[in-house]
């Protein structure tokens, strides 16, 4: 099967926040990060430290002030109850003392086949998931059994239960639609990858060939390695997806070869953006082998003397430029 990577899909969008904070700050971690996300971009973040809610995404980037206010005070009392629930959960757990992490995730999905919203709203604790909400009941799961004292504690609490369900079922889709129309334009928009495919030799000795594609948009992207026009299920490695900081992506893929047999291997990618797979090979340069191994020392060292030679050149006429108006503003 070809590897594919999809956070999102044309019939669905999503509003998520992502909390991460430490019990003991001082330990290197923050007490309190926020990130917020409509479908794969991220849009806003936050910190305890600065305590100010920072655009992220570009299509936010002209929001009026009223709105980042707006966000920065929300986010404020998030921070504030997410310090809470750290202490509440830790005083609650059999390992309560040292530093500990708490992770929150919670959010809305739009399901534009059927147009129905869902939500969800889980809390991890060290790295392992720990409660989840469930807004219909308004009770909680508690996936660990050290979690089942907190259960019970904000079970208790049906005024704090009304107020996530009232969040998760009525004001995060709002928010979400709002969020839609400011960045349809990029949220819409599809750019096709564009693909490298490179040769490499590992420290062991095994050759590969990288497949990777950037600058893509949406998310959702298929890779898959072929031999002699047939996909291959074995001797793949697939990395993580990263965005490129301009609303766009870029992930890699893996192939490990035998020597000589380069040509027969080719990288097939399917996105929105293209109108039908996009098959690529890796491309043998001689010329990059000769410059690599076989242009003497003495080209080598002409090529390095001259390069410097012209950057002192260029920074000696800069140098004579400044002190030139330097002298000329000096007399004036």
């Amino acid at each position: 099967m070809p590897a594919s990577v999809f956070l999102s899909s044309s019939g669905t969008h999503s509003l998520r926040y992502l909390f991460m904070g430490a019990s003991h700050p001082d330990l290197g971690l923050p007490s309190f990060v926020a990130l917020s996300y409509v479908d794969e971009h991220l849009f806003v973040c936050y910190d305890h430290e600065s305590q100010k809610a920072k655009p992220r995404g570009p299509w936010l980037q002209k929001e009026e002030d009223e709105f980042w206010v707006r966000m920065t005070q929300s986010l404020k009392g998030w921070d504030h109850m997410f310090i809470i629930d750290l202490w509440t959960i830790m005083d609650n757990h059999s390992r309560g003392q040292g530093s500990h992490i708490l992770q929150v995730i919670l959010g809305c999905e739009f399901l534009v086949e059927d147009n129905k919203t869902r939500s969800f709203w889980k809390y991890g604790y060290d790295g392992q998931d720990y409660l989840t909400f469930h807004p219909d009941t308004m009770n909680w799961t508690a996936v660990q059994p050290e979690a089942q004292a907190t259960k019970q504690e904000w079970e208790m609490n049906k005024i704090q239960a009304k107020q996530h369900r009232a969040y998760l079922e009525r004001d995060c889709p709002k928010q979400l639609q709002r969020y839609l129309e400011i960045g349809s334009e990029i949220l819409n928009k599809k750019v096709p990858p564009l693909v490298r495919v490179s040769r490499h030799i590992t420290d062991e000795g095994v050759i590969t060939l990288r497949c990777q594609p950037q600058n893509f948009s949406p998310v959702n992207i298929t890779l898959s390695w072929l031999w002699d026009g047939k996909q291959l299920t074995q001797g793949t490695e697939l990395g993580d997806i990263h965005p490129s900081g301009d609303g766009t992506f870029q992930i890699w893929m893996t192939v490990a070869i035998t020597p000589g047999e380069e040509q027969r291997y080719a990288c097939q990618v399917e996105h929105p953006g293209l109108d039908q797979p996009l098959i690529m090979t890796w491309e043998h340069h001689p010329l990059t082998v000769t410059l690599a191994t076989g242009i003497t020392t003495g080209i080598i060292v002409s090529i390095i003397i001259t390069t410097i030679a012209v950057i002192i050149w260029k920074k000696r006429k800069v140098s004579r430029g400044l002190r030139r108006n330097y002298i000329q503003n000096k007399g004036e």
